[in-house]
């Protein structure tokens, strides 16, 4: 693989659906391009995008990939990203660093939630992109129907650059509509053909229409469209380039990735129509020395800086860093400084990577994606900069868990080798959370959803040969008091000898503060030295609450009276005597148990509000209220944690797989009355 300058580059995410043909239509990629001899199948196991255990035993991808391709002078990095929503996280990160995207249809199924979601993020970031409806030789296919059913959901923009022949098992290929070329399939790739006089009229209707909205972009094109005279083929590329980059126009094309059609016009068109790195928005960054905002533009005189959007740890490589350089020119040996950690690095090895295979080069230019393999201390997020020129670019949010499982090693002595494990994974992959509660004695992974988890497990089990055993995470409840009582402690021993004393009266009342002590004493019936050992004395009781073990909060305790002996007392027996007041003011002070509450927003399309709403009612919810967001419903409510443990798994369910949501701990909230026995009952248990 040779070097390739900035407008010699195209960065291009292939996004869709799951079961789209992604993987596949990254095989036709590189097959067209001689990237590869023989195409390789998911269903064999054998693609070069798909190359985790992990997702060779699913077959689906689960992690993002890059795949490089060189295509008539061209360099296009492709970014095979997963088509689950729980793989959230990589999709941010590509959308990042590309400047253009595929958007797989599966032509029997039409426009599917995925495809949505994918087409509403890349419309969020102006990223300009390409449909490509797969799978055209599949049954039952209607192609006008699926045409309609983009435009309606996808935006009136969307237009046919392509029109299929055949349909079923015997669709060929189709007509380019711009060139006014016939591709049709031979069994091995598609070839140049004349068009069929059935499809004639159609096409140059078609064709008409794309190149009236090229004449009218100016007065020059317009002219010469009306005189009859031919529009230049540069010229009517141009227009349709800068069309299409302003999001005016969304082709349409048509093909079968497994059967190679339609891949050569679709490389075509990404080097013809979709943006070169330098192209678009300049980006933006921040000075690690005066603090301000400062503009990167992708060439290569501008000073080096790079954002790494993927790191990928290999059991026998390391960690693998891919990483896209936003400005400046990269080489093995220069020294580039990481501001994440203010450490600077040299960099000993550079290449081109296609899924786990490294080509090995020297130099990459401004717009680039590379690797850089065996550099500890970068991971997804940093960035790269020149030592002289520091500089940092905001890393890409990543999205909170929704949904937490309990793990421990089925093997006691993988205790340390589970934390280990976790940690390596969590470079890799840091959408999900791991936290360990004290309180419950669980080790919680959190994540965007089951797949999500099960992947993190499968590759701890496969990478690290550590197996764990699942359970549901326990909600951390605590303990309050709801009447205002005063109550008497006192703790006297006597066995020869020093003896201990210690005697307080104490009010506990309900408080908004988690804890607040204060003292009333008069006369120096409790000595003033004693005061820290009686408050010190009611933390360490209330580690433990009185009904099932939960932490006691919102409490207030005035120490008001006691007494003292002059040679038994001291700091242990008024330790004592402050945990006995408050066994004593249990009897008396209503003690109750709180659950913890999340806010939740919960995105859904308008007709799932209902169903929605409804089910958050049945959860104990609270709806505040709802805000309109890019064609989407956003529903604000309060529900008790326990009652969402597993939310994402239902409301995927309640909405054929179009929600999502975000979860954020507010408060503690009472438990109601009828609940309290059962958790009593499960935590004593």
């Amino acid at each position: 693989m040779k070097e390739y300058t900035t407008k010699e580059i195209r960065n291009i995410a292939i996004l869709g659906h799951q079961g789209t043909g992604k993987t596949s239509m990254s095989e036709a990629l590189l097959y067209a391009t001689g990237g590869i001899d023989k195409k390789g199948e998911v269903e064999r196991k054998n693609t070069v995008s798909d190359y985790l255990v992990e997702e060779q035993n699913k077959l689906t991808s689960l992690s993002l990939s890059l795949i490089p391709c060189e295509w008539q002078n061209y360099k296009l990095n492709f970014l095979d990203v997963p088509g689950s929503d729980e793989f959230v996280g990589d999709l941010n990160q590509a959308l990042e660093v590309v400047k253009g995207a595929i958007i797989m249809i599966d032509a029997a199924k039409g426009v599917e939630v995925g495809t949505e979601r994918v087409w509403n993020e890349v419309r969020k970031r102006h990223i300009p992109a390409i449909l490509y409806i797969n799978k055209m030789d599949k049954e039952n296919v209607k192609f006008e129907e699926v045409l309609e059913e983009i435009r309606e959901k996808l935006g009136k923009k969307a237009v046919p650059f392509a029109w299929p022949i055949g349909h079923d098992e015997n669709f060929e290929g189709f007509v380019n509509v711009v060139d006014m070329k016939a591709r049709l399939y031979d069994g091995d790739k598609c070839k140049d053909a004349e068009i069929w006089e059935e499809k004639r009229s159609k096409v140059d209707e078609l064709h008409n229409l794309i190149i009236e909205s090229v004449a009218e972009t100016s007065e020059e094109l317009l002219e010469l469209y009306l005189s009859g005279d031919e529009i230049p083929d540069a010229k009517i590329k141009e227009t349709l380039h800068a069309s299409i980059i302003e999001g005016e126009l969304t082709p349409v094309i048509v093909g079968s990735a497994t059967k190679n059609i339609g891949i050569e016009t679709l490389l075509n068109m990404l080097v013809d129509y979709l943006p070169a790195p330098d192209e678009l928005t300049p980006l933006q960054a921040i000075d690690q020395k005066t603090n301000e905002k400062v503009t990167r533009l992708t060439h290569d005189d501008e000073p080096f800086s790079a954002y790494v959007f993927k790191t990928v740890v290999d059991p026998f490589l390391g960690t693998v860093n891919l990483v896209k350089i936003n400005s400046g020119i990269l080489t093995v040996g220069q020294e580039v400084y990481i501001p994440n950690t203010s450490e600077t690095k040299k960099i000993a090895n550079l290449s081109a990577i296609r899924g786990k295979t490294q080509i090995e080069l020297q130099t990459f230019h401004a717009g680039d994606m590379c690797a850089i393999a065996k550099m500890d201390g970068i991971e997804t997020g940093f960035t790269l900069t020149d030592p002289k020129q520091q500089i940092m670019y905001e890393p890409v949010m990543q999205p909170t868990p929704v949904i937490y499982i309990a793990v421990h090693p089925k093997n006691k002595n993988d205790e340390d080798k589970i934390s280990m494990a976790l940690h390596r994974i969590n470079i890799e992959d840091p959408t999900f959370e791991i936290k360990r509660n004290k309180e419950t004695a669980q080790l919680l992974l959190g994540g965007q959803g089951m797949t999500h988890l099960t992947y993190v497990l499968e590759r701890m089990k496969n990478m690290f040969k550590v197996d764990v055993d699942v359970q549901d995470q326990k909600i951390v409840y605590r303990e309050t008091i709801k009447k205002q009582v005063q109550a008497e402690g006192k703790h006297k021993k006597q066995s020869g000898g020093a003896g201990q004393f210690g005697h307080v009266w104490i009010r506990f009342e309900p408080s908004t503060e988690q804890f607040e002590f204060s003292e009333e004493v008069f006369g120096g019936a409790v000595p003033r030295n004693y005061f820290p050992a009686v408050e010190k004395g009611l933390i360490e009781t209330f580690e433990h609450g009185p009904l099932a073990g939960f932490p006691v909060i919102n409490i207030k305790a005035t120490l008001y009276d006691g007494s003292y002996h002059p040679v038994d007392s001291n700091e242990i027996s008024f330790k004592l005597a402050a945990s006995l007041a408050f066994k004593d003011a249990v009897k008396t002070c209503q003690p109750t148990i709180l659950e913890p509450v999340v806010k939740v927003e919960v995105k859904i399309k308008d007709q799932y509000v209902g169903d929605v709403m409804g089910d958050m009612s049945k959860r104990r919810g609270h709806v505040l209220g709802m805000d309109q967001a890019e064609g989407f419903q956003v529903v604000v409510a309060e529900v008790p944690e326990a009652e969402i443990v597993s939310y994402a798994i239902d409301l995927k369910a309640m909405t054929q797989g179009s929600g999502s949501f975000s979860r954020e701990f507010i408060r503690y909230d009472e438990v109601p009355g009828q609940l309290i026995d059962k958790i009593i009952e499960a935590y004593k248990k």
